[in-house]
């Protein structure tokens, strides 16, 4: 398996856990945020398990977003093969839930919007966009319900849906499909991942303040803050983690750029969004990984040309 594009967390998921962690959201956006790291989670699974079991004459790209015809579209997981393309929906959904009617419901009665339609939108809009970029390889999609504890009533019979008892099965059907790959396929991948959008126009994250924000060095795990700090690390006492202080200040300047994007940075806007580390120690860290720009309160920090070298 190549992997042509890795997936990484969107920008609304790594936001979302910052914010959970610096205020209290709302039950709607609780809920919301908890169904995007579920959803992560799923879909990281499922690529572990085709990076695991594919050989590498397959392609995987990870969490497209495309346009096509003034649409915008997301792919969790293409696969490129010979002669072939596979789209994939990771659906991480857990209890039970039954079909009325040709309407999704959950057995408590709520109903969900049907994952099998949204797959043929997807898979419609893909077949176009690669018509106009004039690419003629067929395609197959597939619903992929990556949780054990997962089950369907009076699920259709569909081959388009994937449950996690045919998951080997599954991954022995694409090996079957394996052929040598030619430039065609990679020329497909890299013209995909060239029209990928960086930022998705779905993002749903709440409004907030710098103000309403609780302030310090968040631990990597996202749930607690660091709260132990003796000159070279940083100790969280929630999960017991330890982080060097150069590396932890550098990955919530990124989380206070993220929030913030409008916000220059300084020493003085680090040290409070950090709050429990020195104001030369933050200094020295910024000097040594931005570049120095400006005079008197003007004066802030901005990336390295090198850096994009």
């Amino acid at each position: 398996m190549i992997v042509v594009k890795a997936r990484c967390e969107s920008e609304e998921l790594l936001m979302f856990r910052s914010l959970n962690l610096r205020m209290e959201l709302t039950r709607n956006d609780a809920y919301y945020y908890s169904n995007l790291e579920k959803g992560y989670e799923g879909e990281c699974q499922f690529d572990q398990l085709v990076e695991s079991q594919l050989p590498d004459d397959w392609l995987a790209i990870n969490d497209l977003l495309l346009e096509c015809n003034n649409t915008i579209f997301q792919i969790d997981s293409l696969l490129i093969g010979y002669g072939i393309i596979f789209v994939n929906d990771v659906k991480n959904y857990d209890g039970d839930f039954i079909i009325k009617d040709g309407k999704w419901f959950t057995v408590s009665g709520n109903e969900v919007s049907d994952p099998l339609d949204q797959l043929k939108r997807c898979e419609s809009l893909l077949r176009r966009l690669l018509h106009h970029l004039g690419f003629t390889l067929p395609i197959e999609s597939r619903l992929v319900f990556i949780n054990p504890e997962f089950y369907l009533y009076h699920a259709p019979l569909s081959t388009q849906m994937i449950f996690f008892p045919q998951l080997n099965r599954f991954m022995n059907q694409l090996k079957m499909k394996s052929g040598k790959l030619d430039g065609r396929q990679f020329k497909v991948a890299h013209k995909l991942v060239s029209l990928n959008k960086q930022t998705s126009v779905f993002s749903r994250v709440p409004e907030f303040r710098y103000e309403q924000l609780e302030k310090g060095i968040a631990c990597r795990t996202g749930k607690a803050f660091m709260n132990t700090y003796n000159k070279h690390t940083l100790v969280c006492n929630e999960c017991g983690c330890h982080e060097d202080v150069e590396s932890a200040i550098l990955r919530n300047v990124a989380v206070f750029r993220l929030l913030f994007p409008d916000q220059k940075i300084t020493t003085n806007s680090i040290y409070k969004w950090c709050k429990i580390i020195p104001k030369k120690t933050i200094w020295r860290i910024l000097a040594k990984n931005f570049k120095y720009q400006g005079h008197g309160k003007t004066a802030h920090f901005v990336d390295l040309v090198s850096k994009f070298n």
